[in-house]
C-alpha cells in the first residue's frame, strides 16, 4: 500500500472512533422519576366520589374527591406525607 492510502485509512479509522465515542456519551440509561401511584381505595356516595392513592417510595398519599353536578363536575385533590 502506498503512504497516501495508509493516511486515508488511518484518518477514516480515527473518525470512526471519534464518532463512536461521541455517540456512546449520549447512550445513557434514563431514570424514571415519575411517581408510581398505587390505588388504595375508592368510595361513592350520592353524586360524589373519592379515590385514594399511595406512592410507596416517597410515602405520599393523594386523595381526590369529585363534587358538583354531572354536567359541571369539580375535582379537589390533596396530598400528605405518611409518617
Amino acid at each position: 500500500m502506498n503512504p497516501t492510502a495508509n493516511r486515508v485509512l488511518a484518518a477514516t479509522g480515527l473518525l470512526a472512533v471519534a464518532v463512536a465515542g461521541a455517540w456512546s456519551l449520549t447512550a445513557r440509561s434514563q431514570i424514571n422519576a415519575a411517581p408510581s401511584w398505587v390505588p388504595i381505595g375508592v368510595a361513592a356516595n350520592g353524586g360524589g366520589s373519592a379515590v385514594w392513592f399511595h406512592e410507596t417510595s416517597s410515602r405520599r398519599v393523594l386523595a381526590c374527591q369529585t363534587a358538583g353536578s354531572p354536567t359541571a363536575p369539580t375535582v379537589h385533590c390533596a396530598t400528605a406525607t405518611m409518617p
